[in-house]
């Protein structure tokens, strides 16, 4: 089979032992950097990739995706939810409200983000009903003022079910001070853990003791709570509608509450990436010395192949495809490696703590309590991609010397 020259040398090359030692085991530490920096940056990469899905369906799957908001309380929001769930985006609209305030318990207070919600509903737009480590949620009744707390805010506290404590929330008056304060007493019937910061700053209550608070009636709420099939369509969806249903409403989304947090996830996603690859930089460029020694080691041979007719381009391909064989299979072998590591790493963090007997990630100390891991194929594509072009361009000045080289005086000091 006819292969051109360039190739057949390079490859022989690069599968020939050398009579140099030293430069076949540098070419081989190049290719082992290579992997295993390609290898690492597709596990941390997966790694963090496994943390924002995480945090994204305990926090998203706890506060609105997106609101449809009334400039004054809502008397009947069955017809705005109607009009929202005939948007296709829309999965669910529920009755909301929402208040700000202070919790307190025997002299010990911490603020507090107050959510009304219909128990008998919210499980269509929360997951707090399946992490419920304490009571229940069906537990709100209207009227009862129950409340459900966090379990951070009830380890600080340390309430449990049954108690009592004081939500203070701030009410406009006639006052000279224009803001007084409401106090109201509530009893704690349930405790969710979602493994998130929002385990100490938020609460439920019923909609109708939030409405009850207000001074509203009892069927006012607030706003209409959304859920959505794409989040990140949220904002446009939720303007969509409340733009539908005229100047008495507004919208909001997650993306004012909770988008600097993702922003700075994503941030952080995209800098651990390029330190990352400085490491596959590195290795790829490690190439470069090894090529430099290749060289130096057959200035001889490529005396002789360029008196025989070889022209200084093909002297040049011929350490190229040996320089990008070295990256490409170096590349290949780290990027099997990581995709079999990001696909078992919770597995192997797991196998770790079962022989060691420590929990390297303590649901006490920790968010989450195991290592999460989300294997993404546009990462794998674009990280071997990169350990490709690395190693291509590291060819590039070796091969050129190579060419560079005098026949004659290759010849006579070899």
């Amino acid at each position: 089979m006819f292969r051109p020259l360039s190739i057949f040398i390079g490859a022989r090359y690069t599968r020939a032992k050398r009579r140099n030692r030293f430069v076949s085991f540098i070419s081989m530490t190049s290719m082992i950097g290579l992997a295993l920096g390609v290898l690492a940056m597709i596990v941390v990469l997966s790694v963090m990739n496994g943390f924002q899905r995480e945090m994204s369906s305990r926090i998203l799957g706890m506060v609105p995706h997106a609101t449809i908001v009334g400039v004054n309380p809502i008397d009947d929001w069955q017809p705005v939810a109607a009009a929202a769930m005939k948007n296709p985006e829309v999965t669910a609209a529920v009755p909301f409200t929402e208040m700000e305030g202070m919790l307190s318990y025997k002299g010990t207070m911490q603020p507090i983000q107050v959510s009304g919600v219909d128990p008998a509903l919210e499980g269509q737009v929360s997951i707090v009903a399946k992490h419920i480590v304490q009571g229940r949620l069906d537990a709100l009744k209207p009227g009862e003022f129950g409340v459900v707390i966090g379990e951070i805010t009830a380890r600080r506290f340390r309430l449990n079910v049954g108690d009592k404590i004081t939500l203070i929330v701030p009410e406009v008056s006639t006052a000279p001070g224009g803001i007084t304060p409401r106090m109201q007493r509530l009893n704690v019937v349930g405790v969710f853990k979602v493994g998130a910061e929002l385990d100490g700053s938020m609460a439920l209550i019923h909609v109708a003791d939030a409405a009850q608070m207000q001074h509203w009636q009892p069927n006012q709420v607030q706003s209409v709570r959304l859920a959505v099939k794409d989040l990140y369509a949220a904002p446009k969806v939720s303007s969509d509608i409340a733009g539908g249903l005229g100047t008495a409403y507004r919208a909001d989304d997650w993306t004012h509450t909770q988008g600097s947090l993702f922003s700075a996830m994503k941030m952080e996603k995209t800098m651990i990436g390029l330190l990352l690859l400085m490491i596959v930089a590195v290795a790829a460029f490690n190439i470069i010395a090894t090529l430099i020694m290749v060289v130096n080691d057959k200035g001889a041979d490529i005396a002789i192949l360029r008196t025989i007719g070889a022209t200084p381009r093909q002297i040049m391909a011929i350490f190229m495809v040996q320089g990008t064989v070295i990256g490409i299979v170096g590349t290949l072998i780290g990027g099997v490696l990581g995709v079999i590591a990001a696909l078992n790493v919770s597995e192997l963090v797991g196998w770790v703590e079962r022989v060691s007997g420590q929990h390297i990630f303590s649901s006490d100390v920790y968010f989450v309590s195991n290592l999460p891991s989300e294997l993404q194929g546009g990462d794998v594509l674009l990280i071997c991609s990169a350990g490709f072009v690395l190693s291509f361009l590291a060819t590039v000045y070796p091969a050129w010397r190579a060419a560079k080289i005098e026949p004659a005086h290759a010849l006579r000091y070899s």
